[in-house]
């Protein structure tokens, strides 16, 4: 039973500002469906209550995130889930074997200024780069 690996990391609001929790994930591509809901159930809990940044490499190279429409069945659960939780993507740009890799947030306007860099050492991902207002 294949599974994708995610670390959360909360980030504390100064003063009046809220805590912000950011997400780095890597789900493999034959990952199966019981794990990928233990994933959107973690993901409803978090995204109700904070304001939210995801990162993940999903390998579901058939998302068209032009159309929000994908071919497999798996792909086309991952989209529903990212529209259920209000989640927008915000990195359209390649980043690995023409793969993007996704970005999202649940609050409109706390990340703003997406980069997108160079190759980090040998790797073949980008380095992305963003503010969190």
């Amino acid at each position: 039973m294949p599974h994708g690996t995610i670390w959360w990391v909360r980030i504390r609001g100064k003063a009046n500002k809220a805590d912000v929790m950011v997400g780095v994930c890597y789900t493999p591509a034959n990952q199966d469906e019981e794990a990928d809901e233990i994933f959107y159930k973690h993901l409803g809990e978090v995204s109700q209550s904070l304001a939210l940044v995801l990162m993940w490499d999903f390998n579901l190279p058939d998302v068209c995130w032009k159309y929000n429409a994908a071919e497999r069945k798996q792909s086309r659960r991952f989209l529903e889930r990212v529209e259920d939780k209000f989640l927008a993507q915000l990195v359209r740009e390649t980043m690995r074997k023409g793969d993007p890799l996704d970005l999202f947030v649940n609050r409109e306007g706390f990340v703003r200024n997406v980069m997108v860099g160079d190759h980090l050492g040998h790797s073949d991902h980008k380095m992305i780069e963003f503010p969190i207002l």
